[in-house]
């Protein structure tokens, strides 16, 4: 049996799992934690909807689907990475390039959703790298500073969430386009 649109997602704080699970609300969608779906259950989809935050401009859990390209290339694949930056269409670029082979690229939908960012969070070695740049860019002085990284900066004192629901009506139009 085929059934329509099933969203995978990979999170780590939770951002991802609340977009995926908005989405799969919106769209009537089967939903799956990725580690709990094989590539044999995703074969019977028509659209496969994967969710997964970025990780040093890496999709996490991507691997599921571009591992099996073969066996699911004929389905409708619409990524979503869930980032802390602001959207910006050259990010984008780099994160599609850096994540899918040339021959995958056209075979899939990219989309961007900001998530939340809190240190406390963080495991011990995330903690360390985030330090390290954090102290980094203190030793720069503060006009010469990009609004990222006075941002960066910013939320390393305050957690912050941009988490917004609305946010996802682009993918749910796209999806619901689809025939």
């Amino acid at each position: 049996m085929i059934r329509k649109i099933v969203v995978l997602y990979k999170s780590k704080h939770g951002s991802t799992r609340k977009y995926a699970e908005w989405i799969a609300h919106e769209l009537s969608a089967d939903l799956f934690d990725a580690k709990k779906i094989s590539v044999k259950e995703l074969e019977s989809y028509q659209t496969i909807i994967f969710g997964g935050f970025l990780y040093a401009g890496s999709i996490s859990g991507v691997e599921l689907l571009t591992a099996n390209m073969d066996k699911i290339g004929g389905k409708h694949i619409i990524i979503f990475a869930v980032g802390c930056a602001p959207e910006r269409k050259e990010n984008l670029r780099h994160v599609l390039v850096k994540n899918f082979a040339a021959n995958i690229r056209d075979k899939v939908a990219l989309f961007y959703l900001r998530g939340a960012f809190n240190f406390e969070k963080l495991n011990l070695l995330d903690k360390l790298l985030i330090y390290i740049l954090k102290t980094k860019i203190k030793h720069t002085k503060m006009e010469k500073l990009d609004e990222d990284s006075k941002g960066f900066l910013e939320v390393c004192e305050k957690p912050m969430d941009w988490t917004n629901r609305d946010s996802i009506k682009p993918l749910v139009d796209f999806v619901n386009k689809l025939k």
